[in-house]
């Protein structure tokens, strides 16, 4: 049997418990919270003051933070290239439908509610080339992106798993910097944002531990994969209006790392909770090749962590034209 129909009989095994996974690790829409929940009532007469709380709250935070919030922001708001994507893995499937599928479409209706809060804070804030914002958000989302994955289940699970937790470290640590700032109700709807990205790093973590109980060897070289080759972020083709392809990626990124909102050592800290969530040197039946790439796996965190010792991010001022001209 191919590795492919392999990876569709697991799958399909794992499809029975789709359901469960929905109960467990997602909220019915009636009582999750929804974006108006933290935004100012327009059908209030307090709605122009508590608008003005917010402008004034937003001054004293630096550009470099309205930055990242941007970059966020444009990230969440490019959901419909990530369930395209994963509406396309080897096992889900929209005809007939299937329970993957539905899982998917249930899980992206929750994230679908943090880049709509977040843009509408962002307009709010008057803080930001709304305009230009916009433009990137469409560029990301008509350039789509390559993770890597190709439809292999076991490699976008790997993904997943990964980039929900990255992005769980981001909102959080911009929900501290807006505390400090005294920006509380921002650093309130970045907590719960982040807190929905745990929860969601959880669900996508547990697919995983289920498929290394049925599949252990492969799942195992399925991890080796996409650490070789690093976890691409999902904003790795930002751009700005009439800049090329990813023209702009590395200068967020640097933006990111500066004002400590997600940095090289959280990468190399998510490698490391992710090979102990899923206890990879228990883990027994490997077959040699599947040996080698866990030794591979053990050793790379620490290797990892001596390189990025060596990173000096630069403290070099970026023009970005999502900021508007102080």
């Amino acid at each position: 049997m191919s590795i492919k129909n392999i990876r569709m009989e697991v799958m399909q095994t794992l499809e029975k418990n789709v359901d469960s996974f929905v109960d467990e690790f997602l909220i019915p829409a009636e009582k999750i919270w929804q974006p108006t929940d933290f935004l100012p009532n327009s059908q209030k007469d307090t709605f122009i003051s508590e608008v003005e709380e917010i402008r004034e709250l937003s001054k004293e935070l630096h550009d470099d933070f309205w930055v990242v919030l941007v970059g966020d922001t444009i990230t969440e708001e490019a959901l419909p290239t990530y369930e395209s994507w994963l509406l396309d893995i080897d096992g889900i499937s929209q005809q007939p439908d299937n329970g993957w599928a539905r899982w998917i479409r249930a899980w992206t209706s929750e994230e679908n509610r943090h880049g709509d809060v977040l843009n509408k804070y962002l307009y709010l804030s008057g803080r930001v080339n709304m305009r230009e914002v916009e433009i990137s958000t469409q560029h990301l989302i008509a350039d789509g992106f390559d993770i890597g994955t190709a439809t292999d289940p076991y490699k976008n699970f790997i993904y997943t798993s990964f980039q929900e937790l990255a992005t769980y470290v981001s909102h959080n640590n911009v929900a501290k910097i807006a505390k400090q700032k005294g920006h509380k109700s921002l650093a309130k709807m970045s907590k719960i944002i982040a807190g929905d990205e745990m929860r969601h790093h959880q669900a996508y973590s547990h697919f995983v531990k289920e498929i290394f109980k049925i599949d252990p060897s492969e799942m195992m070289l399925a991890f080796q994969h996409m650490m070789k080759h690093k976890i691409v972020m999902p904003a790795l083709h930002l751009r700005e209006s009439f800049g090329a392809k990813g023209s702009l990626f590395d200068n967020f990124s640097t933006v990111a790392q500066r004002i400590g909102v997600y940095t090289g050592f959280d990468y190399v800290d998510i490698l490391k909770k992710l090979t102990v969530s899923w206890e990879i040197d228990k883990i027994k039946n490997l077959t040699p090749e599947a040996e080698k790439a866990r030794d591979y796996l053990m050793k790379l965190p620490e290797r990892m962590q001596r390189i990025t010792e060596r990173i000096v991010v630069p403290n070099t001022k970026f023009e970005f034209k999502w900021m508007i001209p102080a």
